[in-house]
């Protein structure tokens, strides 16, 4: 078995939650405690009745060297304290955390840049703030701004540096340090989509060169790449540890399954008025439930139940897909529909499917948002966030590429590449007003 390189016993990470505590004078401590030996002062009971906010509680763990470990989680977990605290950042309230070796972390890149100094200056001074000896850093230094694509602008303050050049060098900085444990934050949406690739090459090769690697990020896909073990924070403390696909569905499934499925059985109590109510609502995977998980290549049922208290209403249906960007994917309506659209609702319960194909979806999290109204007029009733479910990427579609795919969808279109002509063969040209002439 591979020697320990980090341990964690124990701990625990507690804030104050409240107004900061007023300092005191030497003169205020003594007259206090002498007037009254037995009497707490009001500083002392404020702190001990205020809010107290445990971020982390009782987290014990051990990583191998070599390993690659991803920290999953909601926002609020505890996950970048615990980055914080294994990077000597902040002290742990209770426990302790022992490493066994350098460590590099890559969790606010940038920190330690200075606007007046050039990108060469910069480079210099954060790669000793990062722990990089001077001899380390001029042998790199030529591989680091080519890294960073920004050699042509290395002599200029980087306060003219546009945000994008800024922060490829800072990455670039950090990601080219050699310690034995890399701490990593979600530091990977760095720059454009062209970027993000040779970041997150650069971190598979770190991976594969048996460095210990403590991975944090929303990017299930990265995770179940890079890694050979993940950890689920909830809470503060730890869920569930073990291979990355078990944990990974257990997360997924306990964190969003009740916004997957809503039921209202008494009419009276339902979301709606009274010319519609809704009964309930669901998305699932096109052959399976609502507790299933979603990836871009599931073709996914959204299912609104509801009833129509207006006998003989002229009902519309639409639903809206908004994305975590509050970007509206797409505002579906059943034009298509032959059998109720356009004709007159009698009272009753229906039932309407809405079918979203496989290779549509970008991943990410969506919500859904239905709106009834009365054919071709008015808005009858409209119920945001009825639905909330993620859509996880799939591996086998994305190739070699591990960032964040832009655009509120990703469809999967049909594709053809075709040799026009080899190399070494006759080429021809077209001029306008001629037939193509041939270039011997």
């Amino acid at each position: 078995m591979n020697p320990i390189a980090i341990q964690a016993e124990g701990i625990g990470k507690r804030y104050r939650i409240g107004a900061e505590r007023r300092s005191q004078h030497l003169r205020e401590v003594l007259s206090g405690a002498l007037g009254n030996p037995f009497k707490r002062n009001r500083h002392q009971a404020a702190e001990s009745d205020a809010t107290v906010l445990w971020a982390l509680r009782n987290v014990s763990f051990e990583m191998t060297q070599g390993e690659v470990v991803g920290f999953v989680g909601r926002n609020g977990a505890g996950k970048s304290t615990l980055l914080k605290i294994l990077a000597r950042i902040t002290e742990p309230t209770e426990g302790q955390a022992t490493i066994h070796g350098r460590v590099g972390s890559l969790l606010e890149v940038g920190t330690g840049f200075h606007n007046d100094l050039s990108g060469r200056e910069n480079v210099l001074l954060n790669g000793a703030i990062l722990g990089m000896k001077r001899a380390e850093i001029r042998r790199k230094f030529d591989e680091i701004v080519a890294f960073a694509e920004v050699e042509r602008f290395i002599d200029t303050p980087v306060k003219h540096y546009s945000s994008g050049m800024y922060m490829r060098l800072a990455f670039a900085v950090a990601a080219h340090m050699d310690p034995e444990i890399l701490l990593v934050d979600e530091a990977l949406a760095v720059g454009d989509a062209a970027f993000q690739a040779k970041c997150i090459a650069k971190m598979e090769d770190v991976a594969r060169s048996g460095r210990t690697v403590v991975f944090v990020t929303h990017n299930m896909a990265s995770i179940r790449s890079m890694c050979d073990r993940v950890i689920w924070l909830d809470g503060g403390t730890i869920e569930a540890t073990g291979e990355p696909d078990e944990v990974i569905a257990g997360y997924l499934q306990t964190s969003y399954t009740t916004w997957q499925d809503q039921r209202w059985d008494d009419p009276d109590e339902a979301p709606g008025n009274d010319q519609v109510r809704i009964h309930a609502a669901r998305v699932r995977p096109e052959d399976g439930t609502s507790e299933d998980q979603i990836t871009i290549s599931t073709p996914i049922e959204v299912e609104i139940e509801y009833w129509n208290r207006d006998d003989g209403a002229y009902l519309g249906l639409s639903i809206q897909l908004v994305n975590e960007n509050d970007v509206v994917v797409f505002d579906a309506r059943p034009v298509l529909e032959r059998d109720w659209n356009g004709r007159p609702f009698p009272a009753g319960l229906f039932r309407d499917v809405c079918r979203i194909p496989a290779g549509l979806l970008n991943d990410g999290r969506h919500r859904v948002e239905v709106s009834f109204h009365h054919y071709r007029t008015h808005l009858i009733h409209r119920e945001d966030d009825l639905l909330i479910f993620d859509v996880e990427d799939d591996i086998a579609q994305r190739g070699e590429w591990w960032g964040k795919w832009h655009g509120a969808i990703r469809p999967n279109l049909p594709w053809r590449t075709e040799l026009v002509m080899p190399d070494g063969e006759s080429s021809f040209v077209a001029t306008a007003g001629s037939d193509f002439h041939r270039l011997s």
